[in-house]
């Protein structure tokens, strides 16, 4: 999927209708979840009433089931109240586990392995309005559909902007000076490949920063389409990288020679015991005296041979 093999799904459902929606993240840390949060509001068409999680660590406490101060303003950005499931009671949430179970065994198994985690949002989409707003119910003896009914609930209009949450992944420097996120590629200064660094979007920001784990900030560009497959590059990375591709380049070491080596006694042993024939005598193949090669070719070449003995020359 493009996150290590690993998703996480946030499904979320309207209470009355029974209408859910979900949202892929790549961690399950607070950002994301908010991220998510947002994600499923906007599906659904607005915002309920009142909340109801399980005792996460991200939106509560799990041993008080107070809820957090960093929870608590985005639900006060949402105009939501929220409620927490008692301790071990989390299955009293039956609406979501449905939709739980409904994810899991008919959309995410048959959900290909090689889609992009954007393809698998998009696909997530289409199944939950394709088979989940299709759905039947009967309501004052009437029998209608999910969508219907989803249509008639009280729900608030949602913020136009999302809550001004940092998203923030683990990204590795790529052999060309690049690091990836969410179906994009981003530049870095040159120098850095194999290290590992902190990507981090703001929602609602149309730009992200790379920085080192540090803090310091290599890199800022403007955020491309999510799953758009697009390299975005600043000019000032493009000449950097540029200069150390030719600074890296010469042409002045010479090309080592090749050198021939015949082949060993025991390599024709070998070779001949493969062929079935019989194996060479120890000398066998080699030139003992050059001056008889040169003797041979002579009358061929028309070039002149010369005893090293005699002195004498032959045409």
């Amino acid at each position: 999927m493009g996150w290590g093999g690993q998703a996480h799904l946030l499904v979320g459902s309207l209470a009355h209708s029974s209408r859910w929606r979900g949202v892929l993240a790549e961690s399950e840390d607070q950002p994301h979840l908010i991220e998510g949060l947002d994600g499923v509001l906007r599906r659904l068409g607005g915002v309920t009433r009142l909340w109801r999680f399980d005792r996460m660590a991200t939106v509560c406490h799990p041993g008080s089931g107070r809820v957090t101060a960093s929870f608590a303003a985005v639900a006060r950005h949402y105009g939501a109240g929220v409620r927490i499931c008692p301790p071990r009671r989390g299955q009293r949430k039956g609406v979501v586990e449905k939709a739980n179970h409904t994810a899991a065994q008919r959309w995410w198994r048959t959900l290909a392995d090689e889609c992009t985690p954007a393809q698998a949002q998009a696909d997530l989409d289409r199944f939950c309005a394709r088979v989940g707003d299709t759905r039947t119910r009967h309501h004052d003896g009437a029998r209608v559909t999910v969508a219907e009914l989803a249509d008639t609930e009280a729900l608030a209009e949602v913020p136009r902007a999302p809550y001004p949450a940092a998203v923030t992944v683990t990204r590795t420097v790529s052999a060309q000076a690049l690091v990836s996120f969410r179906g994009n590629t981003y530049s870095v200064p040159p120098g850095m490949t194999g290290r590992e660094l902190i990507v981090s979007a703001q929602l609602g920001q149309a730009h992200l920063e790379v920085a080192t784990e540090a803090g310091v900030v290599l890199a800022r560009h403007h955020r491309g389409v999510d799953g758009a497959g697009a390299v975005i590059r600043d000019a000032g990375h493009v000449t950097a990288l540029e200069h150390a591709v030719l600074a890296a380049f010469c042409d002045r070491a010479a090309c080592r020679g090749k050198v021939r080596r015949p082949s060993s006694a025991a390599a024709r042993a070998q070779a001949a015991r493969l062929r079935g024939e019989p194996e060479p005598e120890p000398g066998a193949g080699r030139v003992a005296d050059f001056a008889a090669y040169a003797a041979a070719v002579a009358p061929i070449t028309g070039s002149v041979a010369g005893d090293p003995a005699t002195g004498e020359q032959t045409r």
